[in-house]
């Protein structure tokens, strides 16, 4: 996998069923430490309410999964966020759905559509973005190769970052890396194998 989703910034979603308050909020988080961290924080903000469920996807492949009722009949709270953070596609996020009981009960069918629907809109109020795991390449070459090296990335459209010139040009981009490879051998055939290309840590970008 070479890309995934996740929140950027947060966002907030608000359903009103039958006098019932259920207040969302989504936001990302980089281990279960932190998803935790915030539901415990969630719960001393809305100390008064009656519930806090929640759902939590940790991993860049979604290796953690977690999801709560807090009270509320099995499967008809945190299943449903859960379900509408598999269904976003996100990683390293977490929902929290607040719940201030109106005095009527709302059923099954009506407590995993009023969960369902204010997690849903809360993803929807957030900044989603998609980061993807790539290299930093650092490739030095004469000036003679410089043209075909921007060439070659402009054609990958990727774009170059710092352009350091000196005896040689030293160029740093960072390359998806499922594209590592391609990438490499078209800059040494280009370059007959003069440019050297020195490759850096794994990490996540958008």
């Amino acid at each position: 996998m070479t890309e995934h989703k996740t929140i950027l910034r947060a966002g907030n979603g608000e359903v009103e069923e039958k006098r019932s308050r259920f207040l969302a909020t989504a936001i990302h988080c980089e281990s279960e430490e932190e998803a935790l961290s915030f539901i415990e924080g969630v719960k001393k903000k809305y100390y008064d309410a009656r519930h806090n469920c929640y759902a939590y996807i940790i991993g860049e492949k979604g290796e953690l999964e977690r999801a709560s009722d807090d009270g509320e009949p099995q499967k008809t709270a945190g299943q449903p966020i859960l379900s509408v953070l598999r269904g976003a596609d996100l990683k390293n996020v977490c929902c929290v759905v607040t719940r201030y009981f109106g005095g009527t009960l709302l059923g099954t069918g009506g407590l995993v559509r009023a969960y369902t629907d204010s997690a849903r809109l809360a993803v929807e109020d957030a900044e989603i973005i998609t980061n993807k795991i790539g290299r930093i390449l650092t490739i030095t070459t004469d000036y003679m190769g410089l043209g075909k090296i921007q060439y070659l990335l402009a054609q990958a459209e990727l774009t170059p970052g710092d352009i350091n010139y000196t005896d040689n040009v030293s160029i740093t981009v960072c390359v998806p890396e499922d594209m590592l490879d391609t990438i490499k051998n078209k800059i040494t055939e280009a370059t007959a194998a003069k440019a050297v290309i020195e490759a850096g840590e794994l990490m996540l970008y958008h």
